[in-house]
C-alpha cells in the first residue's frame, strides 16, 4: 500500500515503516503527527482511489523522527560592466518522520 500526501506544496509518496523528509513540521521528536491531505491511495490488489483534491477519509499517521537542514543554496546576481554584484542564499529546515500507518 502507499499514498501521495501533500506537504509544504510538495507531493511526496509514502508507504508504511519509509522515512521520509518533510518541509518543517511543528512538533517534537517522538510525537505522532497525522496529514488528511491525502491526494491518492494505492493498494496492493492494484485499485487505486484519487481525490478531488483529497481522498475522503484517508489520512496517513507518522511518527516525528527529528528536524535536519538541507544544502546551503547560493543565489549570485551580476550585471555586467556596471559592478552589480549581489550573493544571497539560504538553507532550509526539513523534518524527518517515520510513516506506520496509511488509513483509508
Amino acid at each position: 500500500m502507499y499514498a501521495i500526501i501533500k506537504s509544504g506544496g510538495r507531493q511526496v509518496k509514502v508507504t508504511p515503516g519509509a522515512i521520509v523528509t518533510l518541509d518543517r513540521i511543528e512538533a517534537q521528536p517522538g510525537t505522532e503527527v497525522t496529514t488528511d491531505q491525502v491526494l491518492l491511495v494505492g493498494a496492493d490488489g492494484g485499485e487505486i482511489k484519487a481525490g478531488t483534491p483529497f481522498v475522503s477519509g484517508a489520512c496517513v499517521v507518522a511518527t516525528v523522527l527529528g528536524e535536519s537542514r538541507g544544502p546551503k543554496i547560493r543565489i549570485f546576481k551580476k550585471k555586467r560592466r556596471k559592478g552589480f554584484r549581489r550573493t544571497r542564499g539560504h538553507r532550509s529546515t526539513y523534518t524527518r518522520v517515520q510513516v506506520k500507518d496509511i488509513q483509508a
